[in-house]
């Protein structure tokens, strides 16, 4: 697209992004494409925003999205986020490459709530001690699109950060400037019980794994109730990931959490394909939730 071609009010968020953000959008490629929906292209890779649902059972209806983001080697070659935060990472790129992957899930995200629900972002380990600098950017750009920062969780999957120090400043920094926390992949072979009473998150996000032997292991689906109630106890919200069937979700009902995500209720779409309304059938008892066909 030249320069001709481009629409006004893309050209003038361009001129928004590069004064408040320092970010130069010519560089970066951000294109619209459809009314009011981006992607980006930096350094060779292609930047699309993906929207999974996170499902309130208790409430019959959809409580927040988690972004994530859907790169592409060239906008062809379909790629993995991990592979692409190591390729900006290795051209040192990666503050810049995460804070344009910020900004497409934050101008995404307009497109599904205007004014409710909430904003699920993970956050790369090693840009957790930058929360000062980065994060103060960041805010620039939610506050640009009257997006508060208490609509944000920020997912920080602890077990890959070493020092409590570290952690524990990074979520007081975050918390300080209003986000919601988040305890990401709890129950992996990395995560420590122990930081749930230290730092009391927000919310805490099951490793997808344990819902799925759960299906096939009567110890784990036996185990599961209680390490939901215990998570109830510190004053966190339990989000049971992973669910991929029907009798996942029934035991995942069954364990006493009611917030749930998986690709049995919901893929990970663009927010044009998002359809909230026809995603679930609605029930009186949470025992009786199924999946609209």
């Amino acid at each position: 697209m030249t320069q001709q071609q481009i629409a006004p009010h893309v050209e003038q968020l361009r001129l928004q992004l590069k004064e408040s953000l320092l970010l130069d959008f010519d560089e970066y490629g951000l294109a619209e494409q459809f009314m009011g929906e981006f992607n980006s292209t930096f350094i060779g890779v292609g930047l699309n925003t993906a929207f999974q649902p996170i499902y309130d059972s208790e409430a019959g209806d959809l409580y927040g999205h988690e972004a994530l983001l859907r790169p592409s080697l060239g906008n062809e070659l379909a790629s993995t986020p991990e592979f692409a935060f190591t390729y900006a990472e290795q051209a040192g790129k990666l503050v810049e490459f995460d804070r344009a992957s910020r900004t497409l899930h934050v101008l995404n995200f307009r497109q599904i709530y205007a004014e409710n629900g909430l904003l699920f972002l993970n956050v790369h380990p090693k840009l957790l001690i930058s929360v000062n600098a980065h994060g103060k950017v960041f805010e620039r750009i939610l506050h640009a699109n009257s997006v508060p920062t208490s609509r944000v969780v920020i997912e920080i999957q602890e077990g890959l950060v070493e020092q409590d120090k570290q952690l524990a400043e990074a979520i007081n920094n975050y918390r300080e400037r209003g986000y919601q926390i988040a305890i990401d992949r709890f129950g992996s072979e990395q995560s420590h019980i122990g930081r749930l009473w230290k730092f009391s998150p927000d919310f805490v996000k099951l490793d997808l794994n344990l819902i799925q032997k759960a299906e096939n292991n009567e110890r784990v689906r036996k185990v599961l109730p209680g390490l939901i109630k215990m998570i109830q106890d510190i004053g966190a919200k339990p989000v049971i990931t992973g669910i991929e069937t029907q009798t996942q979700l029934d035991i995942a009902i069954e364990t006493g959490s009611t917030l749930f995500q998986g690709y049995f209720l919901a893929k990970p779409v663009t927010a044009k394909e998002l359809q909230p309304s026809a995603l679930f059938k609605r029930r009186t008892t949470k025992s009786n939730i199924r999946v609209a066909a």
